[in-house]
């Protein structure tokens, strides 16, 4: 993952009324922490910063120009309005050159599994530890001709030179089952109402 530069500058007021004017500004609130400093309140240009994390994704390097000093940060957390989708805080991690950290990657599944097969997936990333510089923007699986009753658990993904996996090895990332032939969804379907019985109406007697 490349490296990307933003300007940053310190803020001098805390709280939700200077969250709102910061963003107002067009700016994005930000908290930099790590290696035992003093946390930094900082304001990140809103557009630049919202470009960043698509292109690289939330995994992303910064080189910050903080006034005259230059601080490398890796984007820890980035939160986002539930409704209208904007950038609410970033939190931003305080990192060196050659040191490594643990971040969480996506998983791509590429390819298609052998005929006459339903694929499950039951985790759609992984937890790596790797050096800042050099983490992945994604891992990539490939299931191309994969029989029915293959599991691939976390330990079989190929990991990027010098990542080394925090997940669980054991862990199930997908499995390659028979597909349901369509005599045993007919058989589904049927047996849907199964065990419901209806009562009798009753009727009243004449009199």
């Amino acid at each position: 993952m490349s490296e990307v530069r933003l300007a940053a500058e310190q803020r001098t007021e805390f709280g939700k009324g200077a969250a709102r004017r910061t963003r107002r500004a067009g700016k994005i609130p930000a908290v930099l922490y790590g290696h035992g400093s003093d946390p930094k309140h900082l304001a990140l240009p809103g557009l630049e910063f919202a470009r960043v994390v698509r292109e690289h994704g939330q995994n992303a390097v910064l080189t910050l120009n903080i006034g005259s000093d230059t601080e490398l940060a890796l984007t820890k957390t980035v939160t986002t309005h539930p409704l209208k989708n904007y950038i609410e805080h970033v939190d931003l991690l305080l990192v060196k050159r050659g040191e490594k950290v643990t971040v969480e990657v996506p998983i791509v599944v590429t390819g298609d599994a052998a005929a006459a097969t339903l694929v499950t997936q039951d985790l759609t990333s992984l937890q790596i530890e790797v050096e800042a510089l050099h983490i992945p923007e994604q891992v990539e699986l490939s299931i191309q001709g994969v029989e029915a009753g293959t599991h691939i658990t976390a330990a079989q993904v190929e990991l990027p030179r010098g990542a080394s996996l925090v997940t669980d090895p054991e862990a199930l990332v997908l499995a390659v089952n028979p597909a349901p032939t369509a005599a045993q969804l007919e058989a589904t379907q049927d047996t849907e109402g199964a065990g419901v019985v209806e009562e009798p109406k009753s009727s009243e007697n004449a009199g």
